[in-house]
């Protein structure tokens, strides 16, 4: 890629950055898209207010979104949204604070050093190989400025990763404090429950088991049954008790239309409401049938949650094997109630590996038919090359600055648009893994999305740019496939530039402005939700797309610091656009639909991790192929280093957010016990973990007006 296409690429970007970030500034000020941008205060019945209508600053751009994000501090992100939400914004301040110095020292020191690096100007002075690493010459002395920097730069960011894990598990213990009234700290997830041979029932297996072996700390259980039938009843009773509300509506308008013109009134609609009003309330009556305990006892699934006096009994009965059968009461620390995954707990323990090992396959498969698009992006990015084997690509030259935007512009966004297809796919395949929870799934999606990117966008671009750069003089030269392979490295800087600036400005700007949302209101708008009052599109923050994404821009950053000191100032603007638009989106738009208290920062530690070792790594091979074997020696103690670091961090901060701590848990309870809570938290836990199907109907012509469960199915020991 030459400079002019890395100039189209940036200049795309800037300006549709410019223009996106504009458009939104606008839009966000007008109360017909509050739906969209106040999202999470509107659902909070928060006040959002706006200019007078004839206001000429609501039709104004303005950046007071981008001052407001930076006013917002870290202890109002984390009372208003939780851990999870502040350890995003983390993870883009970490990005600054690591790539700050990184890039001083890169334009200061590692840029002149690559420039001259022939001892003297370079021929092709214009080129992106003259400011990298692939511009020194073999066995130069200069070669050491880059190992020194490469320690520098290694230490650094492994001090940043410790003071960061160690802040965050400080915070983590805090907030377990704070929310310690929360039902999950009372509770554990209780599978393998075998049937009582007396009564032929689980549920008085349960109470028998745990009054027997935890007297002292056991106070009740909720079993759990299998209600896919009663669940289809229910969204059928909701789907009536919609036509019916929207019967009425129209009906009332109509009304109003023929009392003004003086007509008779019509009864079709009236007639309607009723035979639709006997339909709710025929089926209303078979739910309440099939939620009796009778009819409950039958569809009882091997699966309950068991609620405990005190936090310190759920932690010790959570963190313990309970039977000397490892597949009979297996326990494991409850999820919060609103982050369960109701229909996963249907699924039996024993299979649930063979789930696992079904959603890796497809994964794997989904990871190999990726390698299409990305070689043919490196295909259109190498267009110089493309030209001698595809001879019809030349028509592309005809057009002036056609190639240099076709070269430098299209391949990031193609790859890009392939990739934010992904992470949806990998979250639909963490749904079928049979998790128990929102949140695992969405950690599993993580660890799949990072990885899948990692090999498809870096590796997978690195070798097939490398393979059509060097397929010819490879076949007739093969003593020199490393030398080659080498110079690529660093030739595939320029495209990982304008992947960063496609995916930080362009991604990030449509990111908040939220193009597909603003369409599907219009939509509606003009349609079928005419006289409806709108409704706050409200959504959970994808971290199985943010954190993975983020992620690998980091590693790429990270490897390339080195290698192409230029890609690390774009690096910078990418966090700190990040930074404002995911300030805005947790602060308005977002809403938080769980809680696991930071549990996603021990993945972003590793991801980070990966990147400083593969940094390390293709630093050991440059001077190798740069013929400094020394530098190469003396850089394994550095990778050695941050192995023994990494497993430091596994034994000091992980099993802390893996478990509640017996010690936190016991601290909690005094807490409460000061304040006689105790038991009144415990008792809550004890409702909370009522299934969907079986809680009240909340219809509008249920012949029920109750608010409790009809069949209460929490029982305490007797």
């Amino acid at each position: 890629m030459n400079p002019q296409s890395l100039l189209a690429s940036a200049a795309i970007n800037i300006g549709l950055a410019l223009v996106v970030l504009s458009l939104f500034s606008v839009v966000k000020k007008q109360p017909s898209s509050a739906a969209i941008y106040h999202a999470r205060r509107l659902s909070e019945r928060r006040r959002v207010p706006f200019d007078p209508p004839l206001a000429l600053r609501r039709f104004l751009p303005s950046v007071s979104w981008i001052a407001r994000a930076f006013r917002v501090t870290e202890d109002e992100i984390l009372e208003s949204s939780g851990l999870d939400a502040l350890i995003i914004i983390r993870l883009f301040k970490f990005g600054i604070k690591f790539f700050l110095p990184c890039s001083l020292v890169g334009l200061v020191v590692l840029l002149p050093v690559n420039y001259n690096g022939q001892d003297g100007p370079p021929v092709d002075y214009l080129s992106m190989d003259s400011l990298a690493i692939s511009n020194i010459r073999r066995g130069s002395d200069r070669l050491w400025v880059h190992f020194t920097c490469l320690w520098l730069m290694s230490v650094y960011g492994l001090y940043l990763l410790y003071k960061e894990y160690k802040e965050i598990l400080g915070k983590r213990i805090h907030r377990l404090q704070i929310i310690r009234h929360r039902p999950d700290q009372f509770t554990v997830l209780v599978r393998g429950i075998p049937l009582c041979t007396d009564h032929k029932a689980r549920g008085c297996s349960v109470d028998h088991f745990f009054s027997k072996h935890h007297p002292y700390s056991y106070h009740s259980y909720q079993m759990m049954y299998d209600g896919s039938h009663l669940e289809n009843l229910l969204d059928q009773a909701k789907s009536i008790a919609r036509k019916i509300e929207d019967l009425r509506k129209r009906s009332s308008v109509e009304k109003h239309k023929r009392e003004f013109l003086l007509l008779c009134t019509n009864g079709e609609d009236s007639t309607k409401i009723t035979l639709q009003e006997e339909k709710l309330q025929e089926l209303s009556h078979r739910i309440h049938q099939l939620q009796c305990e009778d009819m409950l006892q039958d569809k009882e699934l091997p699966v309950a949650f068991v609620i405990f006096k005190s936090r310190w009994g759920a932690a010790l009965a959570a963190q313990s094997q309970q039977h000397s059968h490892p597949l009979l009461w297996t326990t494991e620390v409850a999820p919060e109630p609103r982050d369960v995954s109701w229909k996963n707990l249907a699924i039996p323990n024993r299979v649930l590996p063979l789930y696992k090992i079904g959603v890796i396959l497809a994964a794997t498969l989904l990871t190999i038919f990726f390698a299409v698009p990305v070689t043919a992006v490196q295909g259109i990015a190498r267009f110089e090359k493309l030209k001698k084997w595809f001879p019809p690509a030349m028509a592309v030259q005809l057009i002036p600055g056609l190639s240099s935007i076709v070269t430098g512009y299209l391949p990031s966004v193609i790859l890009n648009g392939f990739i934010y297809a992904i992470p949806f796919a990998m979250l639909g395949m963490a749904k079928l893994a049979g998790y128990v929870s929102k949140s695992k799934e969405e950690l599993k999606a993580c660890d799949m999305v990072f990885y899948f990117l990692v090999g498809n966008v870096f590796f997978l671009s690195l070798l097939s740019g490398s393979l059509l750069d060097e397929i010819g003089e490879s076949v007739t030269h093969p003593k020199n496939v490393p030398s080659h392979l080498a110079r690529a490295v660093s030739a595939q800087g320029d495209f990982f530039i304008t992947y960063i600036l496609t995916d930080g400005l362009s991604g990030f700007s449509l990111e908040i402005l939220q193009p597909g949302l603003l369409l599907w209101d219009l939509i509606k708008s003009l349609t079928y939700r005419q006289r409806k009052e709108k409704e706050p599109y409200l959504y959970s923050l994808p971290y199985f797309r943010v954190i993975p994404v983020v992620s690998l821009a980091m590693l790429i950053g990270m490897v390339y610091a080195l290698v192409v000191p230029l890609l690390v100032p774009f690096l910078i603007c990418y966090f700190c656009l990040g930074y404002v638009v995911y300030i805005n989106q947790i602060t308005d738009v977002y809403a938080v639909t769980y809680e696991t208290c930071g549990k996603y920062w021990p993945y972003i530690h590793h991801y980070i991790l990966i990147a400083i070792i593969l940094m390390q790594i293709t630093m050991i091979g440059l001077f190798g192929l740069k013929s400094k074997p020394a530098a190469s020696i003396c850089t394994v103690p550095l990778l050695l280093f941050s192995l023994l670091f990494h497993g430091y961090c596994k034994l000091r901060f992980y099993p802390t957010f893996r478990n509640y701590s017996i010690q936190d848990a016991t601290e909690n309870d005094e807490f409460d016990k000061k304040s006689n809570q105790l038991e009144l938290s415990s008792e809550i836990a004890k409702d909370s973990y009522c299934p969907p199907f079986l809680r009240p109907m909340n219809l509008a012509a249920s012949e029920s007006s109750s608010t409790e469960p009809l069949v209460s199915t929490s029982r305490s020991p007797a």
